[in-house]
């Protein structure tokens, strides 16, 4: 199993910038991917961004262009820079960890975009 801690989320007006982080720790050498979703007030948990080991990584069409994914293999910490942030960001950011079968959740971090 992988332990996730996620940090970096608040508070921040529109048109201004945010990075979250995700540690891992565990049996980090099997994890496949990891990437960040969100879940906002009464909708489903949506992808945001994913990065495989080999650095590979894939948006969610919203995010394109605002948002970029990024690993430190040596620190065992996934990023999610995020620029151009818009009200409609707002969410429960979560960092998953994805193995070949099964995958774990960080516990979320809050991002509130002020209008």
């Amino acid at each position: 199993q992988v332990q996730l801690v996620e940090s970096g989320g608040g508070l921040v007006q529109a048109g201004g910038s945010l990075r979250l982080s995700c540690a891992a720790s565990g049996s980090i050498n099997s994890i496949r991917a990891m990437g960040w979703y969100r879940q906002a007030p009464g909708k489903q948990r949506d992808l945001v961004a994913t990065i495989t080991t080999g650095g590979a990584a894939n948006y969610a069409d919203a995010v394109k262009g605002r948002f970029t994914i990024s690993r430190d293999n040596a620190r065992s910490t996934v990023y999610l820079q995020m620029n151009s942030l818009k009200p409609e960001d707002t969410a429960v950011y979560y960092c998953r960890a994805m193995f070949m079968m099964r995958s774990d959740w960080g516990q979320g971090t809050q991002v509130t975009v002020s209008s």
